[in-house]
């Protein structure tokens, strides 16, 4: 790592200067009960639905404020206002920093003020070091020459304060999306920020990256940083948060301390009804084998030589549910994209399909062999953001509707409107660009893909990352309604109570090896962790 000079922490360094330049730019009142952050009545309108509905939020100094509701309640909406994507002018109402009216005419406004955002959705650039994307257009410079010494000793300080060790040198593209969060994370704290909004943090970070970024949250907040909290996981909202404001339909319903509240009120009030278990009942009968691989064995692409998926042997039944646990960096996410034909190295050892062993090039051998990919990153390798939802529902079945020749629209159309209605898809038409739904609609868009390709065996890996408790239950209704009609599932999960409570069965991989496999019945979170961490023997 690079250390700072003194022996000090560096994030304690950073956090000084933070402070410092906070009260040199007139960022924090005189008056602690001056709210950082005042929104008052704040509405916002796109073509055919309002958002936002006279919303009133504001933020203390040195508070960690939840922001939480459904998918589409309006949170994103509300915060890229306050983080100047949406400028002065496309909306109503006014904002005050520090008791002082804004009027952000941009993102550069906003940062001007000590706003930061880090976007669930990564705005790194994959070919650039991790230091040039922190430093992307304001790279230290001495007469016209990038300090390259300089920055990358500020962006290992950076990474130290957020827990990483990496070559600040390192490309982007060799990170897992749980580090590049946190590089997201270092980005917005070199900006020298006092109010930081973060929306679904830790939704791609393993327990111990979640526990890091908790405490730097907590010591940002104890030097009157203001921090607003937009997260699903219900849990770290009680565990870190010292107030809640829940959106619902574009309008504040609940603001209140967190220590006043319990879990069922919140999500009552998050979803307008009581909850029922979240979980379906697991109470299925798999019949035969549909897909089994024996031996797989895949070389770590970025560095050749290491192995990254050794002698990996599974089979999965029809109607089953098969759920793949691990800590990040077990090979889960590999093991999926290697096996659908989409990894840059390709697998070694056997892959059979009702019984025959079969040859999967590429993802097109595995989408005609009967497979779909439910992919982690969905804006990524799921959607063409900038088409329409017809155009995305029916890509990959486009053969099976239209033929080889002659585009069927008429029957495209008529596909696509049954899977919005099916999958209750909130849209107001099918040539709405899915790059405007919310998480969880945008989810079901992919899902509803797949399924009209009419798959033997459904791959999901990480299906509700970023989708909220709402939707979350609508999808596990329908993986579970999938098992039951005879579909094969492969899930993958970092979230141990998800794939406890979906899965017949559940392999647990470390360091790409299987160490023990569970039933549904046996397997607790401790046994799976301890498998995860590479201690069988405790389980």
């Amino acid at each position: 790592m690079y250390p700072s000079p003194n022996g000090r922490l560096p994030g304690q360094l950073l956090i000084d200067r933070m402070t410092a330049t906070a009260h040199d730019r007139g960022l924090l009142s005189q008056d602690p009960k001056i709210p950082l952050v005042s929104m008052m009545n704040i509405g916002k309108s796109f073509p055919g639905t309002r958002a936002l509905k006279g919303i009133s939020f504001d933020l203390g100094q040195g508070e960690i404020h939840a922001l939480v509701g459904e998918n589409g309640a309006g949170k994103s909406t509300l915060m890229k206002i306050l983080a100047g994507v949406y400028p002065y002018g496309e909306y109503e109402g006014e904002i005050l920093i520090a008791g002082r009216p804004q009027r952000f005419r941009n993102i550069s406004d906003a940062e001007a003020a000590g706003i930061g955002f880090v976007h669930q959705e990564l705005s790194l650039v994959p070919e650039l070091s991790v230091a040039e994307n922190i430093f992307l257009g304001r790279a230290p410079q001495r007469l016209g020459t990038i300090r390259w010494d300089e920055m990358y000793q500020r962006t290992g300080r950076l990474l130290d304060q957020v827990g990483l060790e990496l070559d600040p040198r390192t490309p982007v593209l060799q990170l897992g999306i749980g580090q590049q969060q946190l590089v997201e994370i270092a980005k917005a704290l070199s900006h020298e920020v006092r109010i930081l909004i973060l929306d679904e943090p830790t939704s791609a970070l393993t327990e111990t990256e979640a526990e890091t970024l908790f405490r730097i949250l907590r010591v940002l907040s104890a030097h009157s940083t203001g921090i607003i909290y937009i997260s699903h996981r219900l849990n770290e909202v009680f565990r870190l948060c010292d107030r809640i404001t829940v959106l619902r339909d574009g309008s504040s319903v609940l603001t209140e301390n967190a220590d006043r509240l319990d879990e069922p009120r919140l999500i009552q009030s998050m979803v307008g009804r009581e909850m029922s278990q979240l979980f379906p009942p697991v109470q299925r009968s798999p019949g035969n084998v549909v897909f089994e691989v024996r031996g797989v064995a895949l070389e770590n692409d970025s560095l050749p030589g290491q192995p990254l998926l050794q002698d990996i042997s599974f089979s999965v039944r029809s109607g089953e549910v098969l759920g793949i646990a691990g800590l990040m960096g077990a090979g889960r996410s590999e093991l999926l994209m290697a096996l659908f034909g989409g990894y840059g190295e390709k697998p070694t050892g056997q892959v059979f399909i009702q019984g025959k062993e079969v040859k999967l090039k590429d993802p097109c051998d595995a989408i005609a062999h009967g497979i779909a990919f439910v992919t982690e990153d969905r804006r990524r390798y799921g959607l063409l953001l900038d088409q329409n939802i017809l155009h995305n529902l029916t890509i990959a079945a486009l053969r099976q509707i239209s033929g080889r020749v002659l585009t069927n629209e008429p029957g495209e159309i008529g596909l696509a409107d049954k899977l919005v209605r099916d999958l209750q898809i909130k849209t107001p038409s099918l040539f709405t660009s899915a790059g405007v739904l919310s998480g969880g609609n945008q989810q079901k868009v992919v899902l509803g893909k797949w399924l009209l390709t009419k798959p033997l065996v459904l791959f999901l890996d990480e299906p509700t990352r970023g989708i909220d408790v709402g939707a979350k239950e609508e999808l596990y209704r329908r993986i579970n309604d999938l098992a039951n009609q005879g579909l094969a599932v492969v899930l993958v999960s970092s979230e141990l109570e998800e794939v406890m409570g979906l899965a017949d069965r559940i392999l647990v991989l470390h360091r790409g090896k299987i160490t023990k496999e569970f039933s549904h019945a046996n397997a607790t979170s401790e046994k799976i962790m301890a498998c995860a961490v590479g201690h069988p023997e405790l389980s």
